[in-house]
């Protein structure tokens, strides 16, 4: 039963009552599984293009970065750090004083070397009136962790991963993720006149922080790559948040107010649809690496994109063929080719189509928006990866999955999500508009069917949460999606502040 005061809030949100009830349904009915058909692999659904195929998909990019069209970097980045520092905010709380674990041990040991070392020596002397050598030989560690996390020192607990240092440079000093992206976007994704779109996903409070980092770094950027950046935020729209559900499947008060909660990276399928762009590149805020490794993540982006572009053009000529309505039998099979051996979206039913069915049918599967996806062999890393999955409408598809949506009851779909080969490290890129200039509204390619439900608590009470389908998962379901293999050395997450000591991010 909706109060005035629940009213109110809703719409205060931007969420209706009719959106309340299908979330709480969801809820109360779950979600269903995929049906999976296979994983993808280099054998079957995966492109590992030879050096030649490369050389023409990089000519391809090239060609368009020459055009009018409009690229943007797009980096979802409202994540806080507080999960980096895990193992640290554990030995605050602890019952130790001195370095116990190896995590523990090998942060002290190797202090020095992180990027942050400098100003976390002077966060010391300001909290703790000492430097870090001098409280180390003391046996005061906890005092070094408080000035990294807490909000006397440098607040690391608190803020975005993206406005951490990351990365030395001997010659500027150092460099936080947004930076990094910064300079990707100079080194692939600027135009013919030099300009540079990167959007930036921020939470509402840390996007004065991040303005104030692009107000005093993008300039330097600007002039050491001869481009004109054109920086953006957004955040995450309060009218997708879900509402969250007691034990009974019935709306969670906290003190008598619905509790809402974020509703994951899905929700930032409407950010993206918000922007006026023709390609999109996506890429997490942690996944950068120094200038000096920066060679094959560049690459490989341009080469993603050239396959893109490549299908795009393809695609399009014939959405314009089959449009003009003068086409032989046989084109129209050639469609159908391109369909399930470029775009590896097979039905088995099309076999029994008339010509008229197939034209309609075909123009329905190339007019969407469409993705192409860098894949990295699987070392075992947690996380989705790349399948080829049924649709609702009987037809497969690749699709990049969780293990949530898998159901690891059965055997067999246990087993090849076991034994995939390749995993999803989030190295999109995306094009946007149809073959008449139109953009797609993105929100219609959602498959709403594939969210998932988390349990979590709120001041001792339990509850369940719903996470809205993935950016990645089930936002993009219904669009044409092609996967490719790209080097592990593009993969490259800053998962806990450790993973900073590894040789890709010294």
């Amino acid at each position: 039963m909706m109060t005035p005061q629940d009213k109110e809030l809703l719409a205060k949100k931007g969420i209706s009552e009719a959106q309340i009830a299908d979330q709480l349904n969801c809820f109360e009915k779950g979600f269903p599984y995929l049906e999976l058909f296979a994983a993808a692999s280099v054998e079957k659904g995966i492109l590992a293009p030879d050096t030649n195929r490369q050389e023409k998909y990089l000519n391809a990019w090239e060609a368009y970065t020459q055009t009018d069209k409009t690229v943007v970097k797009f980096v979802p980045a409202s994540g806080a750090a507080s999960r980096m520092f895990k193992n640290l905010f554990e030995f605050l709380g602890a019952d130790y004083d001195t370095p116990q674990t190896a995590f523990e041990k090998t942060f002290f040991e190797q202090i020095e070397k992180f990027a942050f070392y400098d100003d976390l020596n002077v966060a010391c002397q300001r909290t703790a009136e000492k430097e870090i050598p001098a409280l180390m030989a003391d046996g005061h560690y906890k005092a070094i962790v408080a000035a990294l996390l807490e909000v006397e020192g440098l607040n690391y607990g608190a803020l975005p991963k993206g406005l951490l240092k990351f990365h030395s440079y001997k010659e500027e000093g150092n460099r936080t993720p947004l930076e990094e992206h910064l300079v990707e976007g100079a080194l692939y994704a600027a135009n013919k006149n030099g300009k540079v779109n990167v959007h930036f996903t921020v939470s509402p409070e840390h996007r004065a922080l991040f303005k104030v980092l692009v107000d005093e770094k993008a300039t330097a950027y600007s002039k050491k790559y001869g481009v004109d950046y054109n920086i953006t935020f957004s955040e995450q729209k309060s009218s997708t948040d879900t509402i969250a559900a007691d034990m009974e499947n019935n709306p969670f008060r906290d003190n008598g107010t619905l509790l809402f909660r974020p509703g994951g990276h899905g929700a930032l399928i409407e950010n993206l649809n918000d922007l006026d762009a023709d390609v999109i590149f996506i890429k997490n805020i942690d996944n950068v690496v120094p200038d000096k490794l920066k060679g094959d993540t560049v690459l490989y982006k341009k080469l993603i994109a050239g396959v893109l572009i490549a299908l795009q053009q393809q695609a399009f000529a014939y959405l314009q063929l089959l449009d003009s309505g003068k086409y032989t039998h046989e084109q129209i099979l050639d469609v159908l080719q391109f369909l399930q051996k470029k775009l590896y979206c097979k039905n088995p039913e099309v076999k029994n189509l008339e010509d008229a069915e197939l034209v309609i049918y075909l123009k329905e599967k190339l007019n969407r928006p469409m993705r192409v996806c860098g894949m990295v062999k699987n070392v075992g890393e947690p996380g989705g990866g790349p399948f080829l999955a049924y649709n609702s409408d009987g037809t497969i598809s690749p699709q990049i999955l969780e293990s949530s949506q898998i159901d690891m009851n059965d055997v067999e779909k246990k087993e090849m999500f076991e034994k995939g080969t390749h995993f999803n490290p989030v190295d999109l890129v995306c094009a946007v508009r149809d073959y008449k200039g139109h953009k797609f509204d993105l929100v219609n390619y959602v498959d709403k069917a594939t969210g998932f439900i988390s349990y979590k608590s709120k001041n001792g009470k339990d509850l369940k949460a719903l996470e809205l389908p993935g950016l990645w998962n089930g936002a993009m379901s219904d669009w044409n999606t092609v996967f490719v293999e790209v080097p592990l050395t593009t993969f490259n997450p800053v998962k806990t502040v450790n993973d900073l000591l590894r040789e890709e991010h010294q």
